[in-house]
């Protein structure tokens, strides 16, 4: 395994978890970032600032982390920028089929024993699964 990295990892799920945790504690709201990001963006949306606030976080905390580390990570996309427009679209539509996304689903129903999630996240999970092996396998070299 290439850059197995458990310490930062667990941490990493941690604050995560408390930050979901707080957000459902604090606004009983979920943590879904689609869905955050959506209500941020609609025109009658009278709870703008913690929307915005968050989002922000999920911007800033990493640059944080790097300022602190001395450096950005190397990133290393192995697409090109068509693929990268497609491969958002293609996210943003299962998004909006699954009525949600990864964090909503993934991290907070699943943590609230929603069926409904836990069906969601297995086809999240498998659709992955399945494009990677045909973009390396079958199509890739």
């Amino acid at each position: 395994m290439e850059n197995f990295t458990p310490v930062s990892g667990f941490l990493g799920g941690l604050l995560i978890g408390a930050a979901s945790l707080m957000l459902l504690m604090l606004t009983g709201r979920i943590a879904g970032i689609s869905g955050i990001l959506g209500g941020a963006l609609a025109p009658d949306a009278r709870d703008r600032g913690w929307r915005f606030a968050f989002l922000a976080g999920l911007v800033l905390g990493p640059l944080a982390v790097a300022l602190a580390r001395g450096a950005l990570p190397e990133v290393n996309l192995q697409t090109t920028v068509p693929g990268l427009v497609i491969a958002g679209l293609l996210v943003g539509y299962g998004t909006r089929l699954g009525s949600g996304c990864t964090s909503g689903h993934g991290v907070c129903g699943l943590a609230r024993l929603s069926g409904r999630s836990l069906a969601a996240t297995a086809i999240f999970i498998g659709v992955a699964a399945a494009t990677v092996f045909v973009l390396r396998h079958v199509i890739g070299s």
